[in-house]
């Protein structure tokens, strides 16, 4: 299961991270966000211990949704050393996350 991050626990389990970090910023009212929803859980079992996966429930934490320009959900960012190195925006096969976190690995 994804963690859920907030704008409070950002800084620390994003940014601060060793590991990649991959976060689905989303909103309970997004139909294609409940799409990528169970994909970005299925990726936070099959990564755990390699990779961080967390969710940004955009409507409740929006500090780090607009530091980061996400204008459109479901976006996924990816971070490797605080930094951003992958975006994907709108719906994507699992393997377009799969691949990102991979790359960095």
């Amino acid at each position: 299961m994804a963690l859920a991050i907030t704008d409070a626990t950002f800084d620390e389990v994003v940014l601060k991270s060793n590991k990649p970090v991959v976060v689905d910023f989303w909103a309970a009212w997004c139909g294609p966000c409940r799409m990528v929803g169970p994909v970005i859980d299925e990726i936070a079992s099959e990564y755990e211990g390699k990779a961080t996966v967390g969710k940004v429930d955009v409507d409740a934490n929006q500090e780090f949704a607009a530091k980061y320009g996400v204008r459109n959900i479901p976006t996924v960012l990816v971070f490797q050393n605080g930094e951003v190195v992958g975006r994907q925006v709108g719906v994507a096969p699992k393997k377009t996350y799969t691949d990102a976190i991979d790359a960095l690995l």
